[in-house]
């Protein structure tokens, strides 16, 4: 079984946001090393103040952000950045941001949130998870 459990989160909607949270942080407290890179949405929904934007949901949920959003804090579900840094805390856990779609976006690092590591090309990335369970999300 791998020691490393890897992460491409291009998705920026709250499911997957959180689901993707919840894995990493399951992964920390497993002793795994996690490696998350960031492209396109997924690092979209980290720039600075993540934790006050509006949510995203997924066009089967569109315009229930707000209900989504109550139901959510009446049963005291953590944000997924909480549960990212969370997870951080718990392990040996790496977050990285596509490059390219930095440039896209014209990003620079200082405008995401503190616990992006660098900024890396998809080669760094293949590298950095070599021998890693893998998932796309």
């Amino acid at each position: 079984m791998s020691e490393k459990f890897a992460m491409i989160l291009e998705s920026g909607t709250a499911d997957k946001l959180m689901a993707a949270s919840i894995l990493a942080a399951g992964a920390a407290a497993m002793g795994k090393e996690v490696t998350v890179f960031l492209t396109f949405g997924g690092l979209n929904a980290f720039r600075k103040g993540a934790e006050q934007a509006p949510m995203v949901m997924p066009n089967e949920f569109a315009g229930m952000e707000a209900q989504m959003a109550q139901m959510l804090q009446a049963k005291h579900v953590p944000h997924w950045l909480k549960n990212f840094k969370d997870a951080q805390e718990v392990g040996d856990v790496h977050f990285y941001a596509c490059g390219n779609t930095m440039e896209m976006f014209d990003l620079k690092k200082d405008d995401l949130e503190p616990l992006i590591e660098d900024v890396v090309g998809v080669a760094a990335f293949i590298q950095k998870s070599e021998g890693a369970q893998t998932l796309f999300i």
